[in-house]
């Protein structure tokens, strides 16, 4: 995570919007199922297009889908089947923060992802 000296919240929160890009992926990062905690002996990942997540907090907790989008600028991802209603009556897709969600199951297709998490042991 960034490092973040002060203990004032405002100071807090200006190191997060002022990020740069290699750090604003750290803010990414969700837990990891049970299952693949033990398998890859790693809490937690960066959350990519393609994984599969559970939303485990909020109005859509209990919710699986795939990971449509990734929002480095806003801290959020775009989760398929969660969404919201709009006026007219058409679904929109609702942006959730990665620290409530699951990583149920991985994307791998990305080798360097593979070996950064340590392959299948």
């Amino acid at each position: 995570m960034v490092r973040i000296e002060s203990k004032q919240p405002r100071k807090q929160r200006k190191a997060r919007y002022t990020a740069p890009a290699h750090l604003r992926s750290k803010f990414i990062h969700a837990p990891l199922e049970s299952s693949l905690q033990e398998q890859f002996n790693t809490r937690s990942a960066r959350v990519i297009k393609g994984d599969t997540v559970k939303v485990v907090r909020g109005e859509s907790a209990g919710t699986e889908g795939v990971v449509d989008l990734v929002d480095t600028k806003r801290y959020r991802i775009v989760v398929q089947g969660v969404s919201i209603p709009k006026a007219d009556g058409t679904e929109m897709p609702r942006p959730v923060d990665p620290s409530n969600v699951q990583i149920t199951k991985l994307n791998l297709k990305d080798p360097r992802r593979a070996e950064r998490l340590g392959g299948n042991k």
